[in-house]
């Protein structure tokens, strides 16, 4: 099948696609999908595939995922003020590697435009939604639990969880929170600013099993709901891409895999906290193996850029069917 957008400069494509999801909404008939369904607290999702963080930042898109067969929706990051992109380049596409480099940093149009979005939207929405939040670029490192404070006060009667991003590449110092001596504190504030909601904490590619498994045992102690394994990573299996920014894609994928088996083994004794996983995931084949390996959700990105919207509908077709080993194929 043709992907035109792939032969469009790839901020060009990443600038057309809320525009072309719209007219997609139009003029194709809703995907209403089943398969794999999971109930998780009060929430119902009638498939485990929902889209990554990053990819509707602002809200723009939700309903038209709803219609292309989303089983979940995540927003964001949202940040407390508007904020443009990182200066300078800030994304660039790998076809050879299915694999995608950005450093955007968190562009929002601010967490009281995304409310306004949602406060309209959210009626006709009928899949969960969680809302990805994190700090301004220019908030210091020591007052950036206030910027989350800020966003779960304001979005938290719209959000079915909060996804906390901690974990990006592009926003410096935002890591150094997951350091033990930082971490209990901001996640125990961050869980009583509304006890009602429920938190997933996105974490890092780039923990050793060490960090991971500390990251975990504090998480879980500060009563964190859940956990998406993982964001974008500083390392470079590929050659030739800036060392600043995250990969995502193929690359991602051992690293994201490695970190669900560690996570998994440690979460045996929690089995009421959520586990999703992100990264690499670009067939019904890899959602197969992550669900194998414990995964109740998933998550795709890159998988849409390079197969398109219509990747829901193309695995659902694929689930829909007795599957052998060998046979799965969702390009």
């Amino acid at each position: 099948m043709t992907k035109p957008w792939l032969f469009l400069p790839p901020l060009w494509a990443h600038a057309l696609s809320p525009l072309a999801l719209r007219i997609l909404h139009h003029i194709t008939p809703p995907q209403n999908i089943s398969w794999h369904a999971l109930k998780w607290k009060n929430l119902f999702f009638p498939n485990p595939l929902g889209i990554s963080g990053g990819i509707d930042k602002n809200a723009i898109n939700v309903l038209d995922w709803q219609h292309l067969g989303a089983g979940f929706i995540e927003v964001g990051t949202v940040t407390p003020k508007p904020q443009p992109p990182n200066p300078g380049p800030i994304l660039l596409r790998d076809t050879q590697h299915m694999a995608l480099w950005n450093r955007m940093g968190f562009p929002s149009k601010g967490l009281f435009f995304v409310k306004k979005k949602l406060q309209r939207i959210k009626p006709q929405l009928k899949i969960p939604l969680f809302i990805n939040i994190g700090k301004n670029r220019t908030t210091p490192i020591e007052e950036a639990h206030q910027d989350y404070h800020l966003c779960i006060k304001e979005l938290h009667a719209l959000a079915d969880a909060f996804v906390i991003n901690i974990s990006s590449p592009n926003t410096p110092g935002l890591r150094t929170l997951f350091h033990p001596d930082r971490l209990p504190n901001f996640l125990n504030s961050i869980c009583h600013t509304q006890p009602s909601s429920s938190f997933l904490l996105k974490l890092s590619p780039d923990l050793s099993q060490k960090e991971l498994l500390t990251t975990l045992e504090i998480a879980v102690e500060a009563k964190i709901d859940g956990f998406i394994f993982s964001n974008t990573t500083l390392s470079r299996p590929l050659e030739g891409l800036p060392q600043e920014g995250g990969l995502s894609g193929k690359p991602l994928a051992p690293l994201s895999k490695q970190q669900l088996l560690w996570a998994k083994t440690f979460l045996k004794s929690f089995p009421e906290k959520l586990i999703i996983s992100s990264g690499g995931i670009l067939s019904a084949e890899d959602i197969q193996e992550r669900l194998s390996m414990g995964a109740h959700l998933l998550q795709v990105y890159t998988a849409l850029v390079f197969h398109g919207p219509f990747f829901f509908r193309k695995v659902s077709q694929v689930f829909s069917q007795p599957l052998k080993k060998g046979e799965i194929n969702a390009h």
